[in-house]
């Protein structure tokens, strides 16, 4: 419905006469346009305004001016909510201006009001897909997920995205369905690539099962993520390297829960593609796929850090980087700086006690070492000369812990901790975790080489770490 009493009519002259000119007004002359026309014919111009706010939001002159961000993306979300309920594409619109204001409420540090808007989101995901205009019920979704695990809501977060894998699985089995050959035809079924869940989403839903508690259903769910890469790598559909850092991480997990011998199991697994990486390298050529292994690292590492508090979120690991909060992204990075002081710090007070301080220097300095893998994976694809030197000096720094309190390579291949004698329980236990300490500062390195295309390198030293583990 148009609606044309009560609206200046020049000004309305002006807007059509600029928009019909020969030459394409700047995107903020646009806005001006069609705020003024979106008065007179919301059904046309509600959704042209809405796109030209979200583009506003980006100009280059807005890039240092938090507040005017936030204030162009309201006023979008505003107009987006306005739209008239059988424009096809109001939802899509609607949950694009919801997320940008979203992020602009989250970096600027008003959580409650970027968490009232995701729930927002999902339910106009809802609505959209019950009128038809989008093609999933858990569609704008995912940023609620995301926010809950922030909040230290695991939970919540887990059951959301089970919602969401429990979808995509129907519909891979819905189309699955439809390409099976009719009834009485001697044809076979053909087996097209159908829309399974994610790596993505099922990744998601195992860390915030594992994060709320749910170890076991964690460990289902990872293994589902394993056995659909190692199906994958069977025909050539995904990298080798990554279906060599899920079987670590589900490596680490199953160590976690107690089951060495499936861990063992697992580990062999990956030492068996990395064999072949060393000597064949990739079966076909991947373009960037340093998020996989960014992302799992970082997971890896979750229990080294703070646990989210109310007005202290945590990262939502198992989430990649770019689907994190701004404020929980910038919070991340910025402690870099004070990792580094307490690591050196460390460093100084293990000089004197080296049996005493070395393992917290192992710790600390892995944590550090994960915070710079994130960071660098996300500003550059090239990583091998500015993070080999963390990794190096994590082997190096867990070696001299393994040294000092009895636990080098010789050692512990030669008395493993059943083996106890008479050194004691405490050293016995102290020497055992030494010596873990540098298998998977040992892991951590080989996975950072497959990363880098180093597979000679990568497979030295994961043997060397199993070697450790026996």
């Amino acid at each position: 419905m148009d609606h044309t009493e009560n609206v200046d009519q020049d000004a309305v002259l002006r807007a059509r006469t600029m928009l019909l000119g020969s030459g394409r007004p700047d995107v903020g002359r646009q806005v001006e346009a069609y705020r003024v026309l979106s008065a007179v014919s919301p059904l046309t111009y509600l959704p042209k305004l809405t796109e030209a706010l979200l583009s506003y939001g980006y100009a280059p002159e807005v890039r240092d001016l938090p507040d005017v961000r936030l204030a162009r993306y309201a006023e979008a979300a505003v107009a987006a909510r306005r739209i008239d309920a059988g424009e096809h594409n109001r939802t899509e619109l609607l949950v694009r201006a919801l997320s940008a204001y979203r992020r602009e409420l989250c970096a600027a540090g008003r959580r409650a009001e970027g968490l009232a808007v995701c729930e927002e989101m999902a339910e106009a995901g809802r609505w959209g897909f019950a009128h038809g205009q989008v093609p999933s019920p858990v569609y704008g979704q995912g940023p609620l997920a995301v926010v809950l695990a922030e909040e230290g809501r695991h939970q919540e977060a887990a059951d959301l995205c089970g919602e969401s894998v429990r979808i995509a699985r129907s519909k891979s089995s819905a189309e699955v369905s439809k390409t099976r050959a009719p009834s009485g035809s001697s044809e076979a079924p053909e087996s097209p690539e159908a829309p399974e869940a994610s790596f993505w989403e099922l990744l998601e839903w195992a860390a915030e099962l594992d994060a709320a508690g749910c170890h076991d259903a964690a460990l289902e769910v990872f293994a589902d993520i394993v056995a659909g890469s190692r199906a994958k790598a069977a025909r050539n559909g995904t990298a080798l390297a990554i279906l060599i850092w899920q079987l670590v991480h589900r490596a680490g997990m199953l160590d976690a829960a107690g089951q060495c011998v499936e861990a063992r199991a697992a580990r062999l697994e990956a030492l068996t593609f990395l064999s072949e990486l060393d000597r064949t390298g990739e079966r076909e050529s991947w373009s960037n796929i340093l998020t996989w292994w960014v992302t799992l690292y970082a997971l890896s590492g979750r229990s080294a850090e703070p646990p989210p508090r109310p007005g202290s979120p945590a990262p939502p690991f198992g989430s990649p980087f770019l689907a994190w909060s701004p404020d929980v992204k910038k919070g991340y990075l910025d402690g870099l700086a004070a990792l580094e002081e307490q690591v050196a710090g460390l460093k100084e007070a293990a000089r004197a006690e080296p049996s005493g301080r070395l393992p917290e220097v192992v710790a600390l300095h892995r944590r550090l070492t994960i915070r710079a893998a994130v960071r660098r994976e996300n500003r550059s694809h090239l990583i091998l000369k500015p993070l080999r030197p963390l990794f190096d000096e994590g082997v190096a720094l867990a070696r001299d812990a393994a040294y000092a309190t009895g636990a080098d390579t010789a050692a512990a291949v030669a008395a493993p901790a059943d083996q106890a004698g008479a050194t004691g329980t405490a050293d016995t236990a102290n020497a055992e975790q030494s010596r873990k300490a540098l298998a998977r500062a040992l892991t951590d390195r080989s996975m950072f080489l497959v990363a880098a295309g180093q597979y000679g390198e990568a497979h030295d030293d994961y043997r060397e770490a199993l070697d450790l583990l026996g």
